[in-house]
């Protein structure tokens, strides 16, 4: 925790504010914060706990339908990318659930399982377990995490992809950075090589998965420049390419519907 913070947290619970934290380090540990909120009689959330027993990976196959948005790095818009199909989906009307996997998505959603505080042999197994068998039509949007071309995190989005079991991936591209957030020298894959190695790995556990989409922060450039890149990628991929902030999803989750 940053220095200060546990007294700011204390002042704040005593005030009568319950604390939710997504940070790594237990709100617990810190004495006078729990004393503060025993006092006040308020709450304190730790969103980066796991749940308990969670199983190993069996890599069996699950009924129900499963999206599952991966990237060229972190913070490439995966969260907001699965936030957005998720609501297109709920406003077709279709049996869906929004899976967070992460701190800021499990607030959002009001559960979820944080993945990169799981121990490293039970990821597939926690992701699994987020995203159960299910109805045939039922769709399970399943937050990404990480990237398999980040020195640090690959393991976690590794992981994530293999109990995810996704029938889809959607792909989140960054057009403005060339090499991996916080990691010099490591160079930002192109959306072929993105593509090409999620989709490898994804069969692992299911052979028939497939990419349904590009997904692309185009806030530097403007409207008719990113239309024009959207436009030239989905001609490229064969696939929607597509902006979920600015011009919505509906490409993406059609062609997930007409499969």
């Amino acid at each position: 925790m940053v220095p200060g913070w546990a007294k700011w947290l204390a002042e704040a619970a005593l005030a009568g504010l319950d604390v939710i934290s997504g940070m790594h380090e237990p709100l617990s540990e810190h004495g006078a914060l729990l004393a503060a909120a025993n006092c006040s009689g308020v709450n304190l959330f730790d969103i980066r706990t796991p749940p308990p027993n969670i199983p190993i990976g069996s890599g069996q196959k699950r009924s129900g339908k499963r999206v599952l948005t991966v990237g060229a790095d972190c913070a490439v818009g995966k969260k907001y990318a699965a936030l957005a199909i998720h609501r297109e989906m709920l406003r077709r009307a279709w049996d869906v659930d929004f899976r967070a996997t992460g701190q800021t998505g499990i607030i959002i959603a009001g559960g979820g399982i944080p993945i990169d505080a799981v121990v490293s042999d039970f990821v597939a197994g926690a992701a699994e377990t987020l995203s159960p068998k299910a109805a045939r039509h039922h769709w399970d949007v399943i937050e990404g995490q990480g990237s398999l071309f980040h020195p640090s995190y690959a393991g976690v989005s590794l992981g994530l992809l293999h109990g995810s079991q996704p029938d889809w991936i959607v792909y989140c591209h960054s057009l403005s950075r060339t090499e991996i957030d916080g990691c010099p020298g490591f160079l930002l894959p192109d959306v072929e090589t993105g593509l090409a190695r999620n989709l490898e790995a994804a069969r692992l556990t299911n052979v028939n998965v497939r990419a349904a989409g590009i997904s692309v922060n185009t806030s530097d450039l403007c409207e008719q420049d990113a239309r024009h890149t959207l436009t030239n990628l989905a001609e490229q991929y064969h696939m929607p390419a597509f902006d979920p902030l600015r011009f919505g999803v509906e490409g993406v989750v059609d062609r997930m519907a007409a499969a």
